[in-house]
């Protein structure tokens, strides 16, 4: 069947509110739809025929590539099975019961249960809700703000958006919530001494998190979020000791710690989580891209023993406990993530994630080691980001008004490569599917190094900026 793209998208731009779009632009036609119509491995194709090397697995979530028929396979035969039916009171059902099982063996040591949702930004106003229940039922009702990191990303909605340090999710929605905090993020590039070492940083931004615990009072203060790995505030692995340390401060305090899971999770780092390749110790964790790599919404809180324990003398307290979602815990969902750590564990993608990754690390910093445009190349695992700077020796940032970032973007896309311009700087970032090739791997760096070289070239030409 032939598909009249320019109709579709005019139906389109008519009827659909899109996820971070400028709204009247794309209804007015100002700037350019595409219709994805097909998806192999790392590739996926438009109606108009165009096919294009995804760098990102969607949104950091199509780990086991696309396409996988076995996938499609296993939500069909549940779905003929059981389709649906609700886990209120005690209600269960067999995929279910099997992957959380699956998931608490996976997990690092101490957790207990989970809890379902829909998507990582329901799971993150799980955590919520469980931590302020948490402290209720210890007797602690002042013990409720929870304190996130600039740059980080849990989520858009009320809570979970308040949590994302990043003012794009705030600005104009009346964002943050009260009692949610940001601290300092574990950003070593952009550190004001460069004198300081990894550790020194690290010692530095935990220092900085209790300082602001003193200052809000520990009686307060309940739980700190973070993602192992900041994701979308720049992809920045994590400083030297800088878990070990915010562990102390936390710690001394008692104050949980939710480790957002959404991006690491189930492999990405080149370990099963996040958590346990910087030894984070959390009392909580949040999962979901990962958990059946897109192919259906699912969502997790891995609910640690300490918690747990305290959550049952809530329930016996105040009876049956008050949340719950129609979909939690959906059997299609659960049989899609049991299909997928199959395929994982079967394909050894986590062990791909930390032999490619470990190459698509060297591969990148070998291309831009030397690049005048390019600040830093960093990552871990199968998470690469370049930072570029309008003076490398110094760190300076470009004018934002340049849009240096969404330039390379586009002209990487000219060279038929998704990788993302991050919202928190000139930041271009990559996390491929986790079966991506040391061959798919030297592909990828050759398109960006193109897509780099064009945009310095225009940028030198145009007068805007002297290389340096």
């Amino acid at each position: 069947m032939t598909i009249d793209t320019r109709k579709l998208l005019e139906i389109d731009r008519n009827t659909v509110f899109h996820a971070s779009t400028h709204l009247k632009q794309y209804a007015n036609g100002d700037i350019g739809g595409r219709i994805i119509t097909g998806a192999q491995g790392i590739r996926i194709q438009d109606s108009e025929g165009v096919e294009l090397v995804d760098a990102f697995a969607g949104l950091y979530c199509v780990n086991i590539g696309y396409g996988r028929t076995e996938m499609a396979e296993a939500i069909y035969e549940q779905a003929k099975k059981l389709a649906y039916y609700h886990t209120y009171v005690g209600h269960t059902n067999e995929a279910l019961i099997e992957l959380s099982d699956r998931i608490i063996k996976m997990a690092p040591a101490g957790m207990s249960k989970v809890y379902y949702g829909m998507s990582g930004s329901d799971a993150n106003e799980t955590q919520l809700k469980l931590v302020w229940y948490y402290n209720n039922a210890r007797g602690l009702p002042q013990k409720k703000k929870v304190i996130s990191r600039d740059r980080g990303y849990h989520g858009s909605s009320i809570a979970s958006g308040s949590m994302t340090g990043l003012p794009l999710f705030h600005a104009h929605f009346d964002l943050p919530l009260e009692r949610i905090k940001h601290t300092i993020a574990p950003v070593y590039y952009r550190r004001e001494d460069d004198n300081m070492s990894e550790l020194e940083f690290s010692k530095y931004c935990a220092a900085k998190l209790e300082e602001m615990i003193l200052a809000e009072g520990p009686d307060t203060v309940a739980a700190m979020i973070g993602e192992p790995v900041l994701g979308t505030g720049g992809i920045v692995p994590p400083p030297e000791g800088y878990w070990a340390e915010i562990r102390k401060v936390l710690d001394k305090y008692d104050i949980l710690l939710i480790a957002d899971e959404v991006v690491c999770g189930f492999g990405r780092l080149g370990s099963d989580f996040g958590s346990i390749h910087y030894d984070m110790k959390p009392d909580l964790i949040t999962v979901a891209k990962g958990l059946t790599s897109a192919y259906q919404p699912l969502s997790g809180v891995i609910v640690g023993e300490k918690v747990w324990s305290v959550l049952e003398q809530g329930t016996d307290q105040w009876g049956a406990i008050g949340h719950g979602y129609t979909y939690s815990g959906h059997p299609i969902g659960a049989a899609s993530a049991l299909c997928n750590l199959d395929i994982i564990a079967r394909e050894n993608l986590v062990g791909n994630a930390r032999d490619t990754g470990a190459y698509l690390q060297q591969r990148m910093r070998e291309s831009f080691a030397d690049h005048p445009l390019v600040g830093e190349s960093r990552g871990v695992g199968l998470l690469h980001a370049l930072e570029f700077s309008s003076n490398k020796a110094k760190r300076e940032h470009f004018d934002p008004n340049l849009k240096v970032g969404p330039q390379i973007a586009a002209a990487c896309l000219e060279q038929g490569l998704i990788a993302r311009a991050m919202p928190h700087g000139d930041i271009l970032g990559f996390a491929p599917p986790l079966v991506v090739t040391r061959n798919e791997v030297d592909d990828i760096v050759e398109r960006t190094v193109r897509a780099v070289n064009k945009v310095t070239d225009k940028l030198i030409s145009s007068g805007d900026w002297n290389a340096k």
